[in-house]
């Protein structure tokens, strides 16, 4: 899940023994209202959502003229010619944001509300920038530049 967020091996075993290190700390801060890998899990990502920031990734403006329309469903994708191994190459390579975002909503199963408190952006940009993503992503994928 680190690893999906900041695409780096290193910078996710760093998110990781940083997220072991804090739920070892705050340890009696552990409610039990959720199981400890939901709260493990929530440390991980907060860990990787602040090294991302750490890295100055972009925000797109909180402005609803950047909201991106949900598309139709177009002939490429009802018959989708790709393996998983090349959707996750082409994942990986979606700027920070668009990756962020995409892999909170879809593999970690976050809603925009979810997302937008975790990032610190609207819901608005959170839905945005998974729209964004998706097209980017299809664009990847259809321009065969997933492994390069």
């Amino acid at each position: 899940m680190g690893y999906r967020i900041v695409n780096n091996t290193g910078d996710a075993e760093d998110v990781l023994q940083e997220a072991f290190v804090s739920a070892f700390r705050n340890l009696d801060h552990f409610r039990g209202d959720s199981s400890f890998g939901a709260w493990l899990k929530r440390i991980v990502i907060n860990k990787a959502i602040t090294l991302l920031k750490k890295r100055k990734w972009e925000h797109l403006p909180d402005d609803d003229q950047w909201d991106v329309p949900e598309t139709e469903v177009t002939q490429a994708e009802e018959t989708f010619p790709f393996s998983v191994q090349q959707v996750r190459q082409a994942i990986e390579r979606l700027p920070d944001g668009y990756r962020t975002v995409l892999s909170l909503y879809l593999l970690e199963g976050y809603d925009h509300g979810e997302i937008a408190q975790v990032m610190g952006i609207t819901e608005s940009t959170s839905k945005s920038q998974f729209n964004r993503s998706k097209k980017k992503l299809l664009e990847i994928l259809m321009s065969g530049a997933y492994g390069k």
